[in-house]
């Protein structure tokens, strides 16, 4: 029993940061209708910007907590920045043109982020800096907390939050979840739609920023090919959950994180990524609209 109650509060540490991931996907997908492939690559060069950041920052603020919420707006506003350059370079030119050739896009995207990193960053595996000192909540006698899990669900919980509350009670959520209806519609009655999407780029690579150095501050190492597999992964999430929907992404990235975690702690372990993947293809086949999707008839 101990045992399992360890491995849930890892799978929900571990899943909290794939459904960081999966809100990206989803709110881009639930706006123009395709897969941001280059994704999960945002969160690498948020990793790395918390990391060549870190030693800047840290002689600045000397309190660990105070050099952690200053890292994580770093990568955060780096992210978006970045995000908006990719919806403005890469995606609006090709707006109007078949999902394919956009899907194919982000693919080279991708390719582009992570081996352009290599370039860049360098081939080799960095150690992440311990932003934080060690700390450890006991629950009972062999069940832990982490400063960094306690950090990954309070930030996790925050992020969540304060989106939920930007697109239920502003204009940009209004206008968001008006392109996500009908984009035609929502043009005519006067919503900028390329301000629109970018900002929603934007926020989704923000939270991917976050997730970067979230992930990074718990597997303690970061390198230009980190992204894929998380990325892949909280893909999975957001299908699980329902594409395009921000409590579908978070619900998939919590049961995600929970089946690896739970699976890591058994003679599965070794399969544990071949199941995330088999989740997948089991809800395309069983659910494809996922747990929370809507099927929608197209008309003709």
């Amino acid at each position: 029993m101990h045992e399992f109650l360890q491995q849930v509060i890892n799978g929900l540490s571990l899943g909290a940061i794939y459904a960081l991931i999966a809100l990206g996907y989803s709110m881009v997908y639930g706006v123009l209708k395709f897969i941001n492939f280059a994704h999960g690559d945002v969160l690498m060069i948020g990793a790395f910007a918390g990391f060549y950041a870190v030693p800047l920052i840290h002689g600045i603020f000397p309190d660990p907590w105070t050099t952690t919420a200053a890292v994580l707006i770093w990568s955060m506003a780096v992210c978006a920045v970045l995000g908006v350059v990719i919806e403005r370079l890469a995606y609006r030119p090709l707006r109007n043109q078949p999902k394919l050739a956009v899907l194919i896009t982000s693919i080279g995207v991708s390719l582009l982020l992570s081996y352009g990193g290599q370039i860049l960053f360098g081939v080799n595996q960095k150690a992440f800096p311990d932003l934080l000192p060690p700390i450890r909540v006991s629950l009972g006698s062999s069940v832990t907390i982490s400063g960094n899990h306690l950090l990954v669900m309070a930030v996790t919980l925050v992020l969540l939050v304060a989106l939920r509350e930007t697109i239920q009670r502003t204009r940009f959520g209004l206008a968001l979840r008006a392109l996500s209806q009908n984009r035609d519609a929502a043009a005519l009655m006067g919503v900028n739609s390329n301000a629109v999407i970018s900002l929603t780029f934007a926020v989704g690579s923000a939270l991917a920023g976050a997730a970067g150095v979230l992930y990074a501050m718990n597997i303690h190492s970061i390198e230009p090919l980190m992204g894929t597999l998380p990325g892949i992964k909280a893909f999975v999430a957001a299908v699980l959950g329902g594409i395009g929907s921000m409590p579908g992404a978070t619900v998939g990235g919590l049961l995600l994180g929970l089946t690896e975690c739970l699976l890591g702690g058994s003679d599965l372990s070794s399969y544990r990524d071949a199941i995330a993947f088999g989740i997948l293809i089991l809800i395309l086949l069983v659910r494809p609209s996922g747990l929370f999707g809507s099927s929608a008839a197209e008309k003709v």
